[in-house]
């Protein structure tokens, strides 16, 4: 379903202000994501509150640290039902693995589904300018990218996140069962924001999305549903004509 596609972020720092929405959008919307602001603000709750409303959650916390310690959070964050929760590829294999083995464990022993564990690969609001003399990588962004996804779906993930950008690079690189899940969506005519490496919803599914990320253009619009109906046509344009 279109739909499955889409997730739409809850960047707020609330529970009432996350409810909301996820009450306003849930019969249109796959799932939602909890990112750091609205996590750091009301806790692993607001994770249950959602999935107990019949939505489900992509937890975007970005887990990076030794494996261990990853493995440990991992393993806490599949209590809280997401269906996905995210680590940087650029901690290495050994983390991520870490963490694929700890989330499949605890799911394993709730008897519930294990999550999809997903890499993020390099963050869309890095441009070539800020990557290379910011960060002082040499080389392309979209070299990294690829480099990280053949990494993370070495280390037995389920997936990436990556700037739309790189959809097609990932896809050609890792099969077509590897998860992409693509921020820096923007319908045409919306603000960027902070995002730097964008591209619209038909567009991102076009070149092999399995997600797409979509916050203020649904969330900050006056008609969020109307909003959210334009994208998911867009998506069943592109479906239909594959």
């Amino acid at each position: 379903m279109s739909k499955e596609k889409l997730i739409v972020a809850l960047d707020v720092d609330s529970q009432e202000k996350a409810l909301e929405l996820v009450g306003e959008l849930t019969a249109h919307v796959g799932f939602f994501k909890v990112g750091m602001e609205l996590f750091y603000a009301t806790g692993i709750r607001i994770v249950q509150e959602i999935v107990a409303a019949g939505a489900q959650v992509f937890l975007d916390l970005k887990l990076h640290d030794i494996p261990n310690t990853v493995g440990q959070a991992a393993r806490v964050l599949v209590r809280s039902g997401a269906s996905i929760i995210n680590v940087h590829a650029s901690g290495g294999g050994a983390m991520m693995r870490a963490a694929g083995t700890a989330a499949r464990e605890e799911a394993d022993r709730l008897g519930v589904p294990a999550p999809l564990v997903v890499a993020v690969t390099v963050l869309t609001s890095i441009d070539r300018q800020t990557y290379q003399q910011e960060m002082g990588f040499t080389g392309e962004i979209a070299e990294r990218v690829r480099s990280l996804a053949l990494l993370t779906r070495a280390s037995g993930l389920d997936g990436v996140v990556c700037s739309p950008q790189e959809i097609r690079l990932v896809r050609d690189a890792c099969g077509p069962d590897f998860k992409i899940i693509t921020p820096g969506i923007r319908p045409a005519g919306a603000q960027l924001g902070d995002q730097r490496r964008v591209m619209t919803p038909g567009e991102a599914v076009r070149a092999g999305a399995s997600h797409l990320v979509v916050g203020r253009p649904v969330t900050e619009a006056v008609d969020k549903v109307a909003a959210v109906t334009a994208i998911l046509d867009e998506i069943k344009q592109i479906e239909a004509g594959c």
